[in-house]
């Protein structure tokens, strides 16, 4: 049996997953990281995108966050995600909507913050787009 780490996904709405896994490759803000058991321990930001859970040697789950935070141990690794649901969850129409609220807020965008905070939902819109056409891709 392959040695494992425990893995905690939080969203403040709730527990997302917390499981026994033998990887996970998370969208660190340098770029996909994999962490695995005895991992040297760090914390960095987690930038849009999926988070890759290995079990039984393969993907058992695609999890769309909308950034935040990892902490890596040796034995843990917690993300604790702004946003955070299943990939298989993305539905085509809604993740459309949230680009086109994204594009509308940037364009009326009226100080230095509130553009900010537009770019920054629209860099979340894209990346949950892009989650979406590589899950019908497989």
């Amino acid at each position: 049996m392959a040695e494992t780490t425990e893995f905690e996904l939080v969203s403040p709405e709730r527990l997302v997953m917390s499981a026994s896994v033998e990887m996970v490759v998370i969208p660190g803000s340098e770029g996909d990281f994999g962490a695995l058991p005895r991992h040297a321990p760090m914390i960095t930001a987690v930038r849009p995108g999926v988070i890759d859970v290995y079990r039984g040697g393969k993907v058992s789950d695609r999890i769309f966050v909308a950034g935040g935070f990892v902490e890596v141990t040796e034995t843990r690794v917690t993300v604790l995600a702004e946003e955070a649901l299943a990939v298989s969850d993305l539905v085509a129409e809604e993740v459309e909507k949230r680009v086109g609220a994204a594009v509308e807020a940037l364009q009326e965008a009226d100080s230095d913050a509130a553009r900010h905070l537009a770019e920054r939902g629209l860099a979340v819109a894209h990346a949950m787009k892009d989650a979406l056409l590589a899950r019908k891709a497989h």
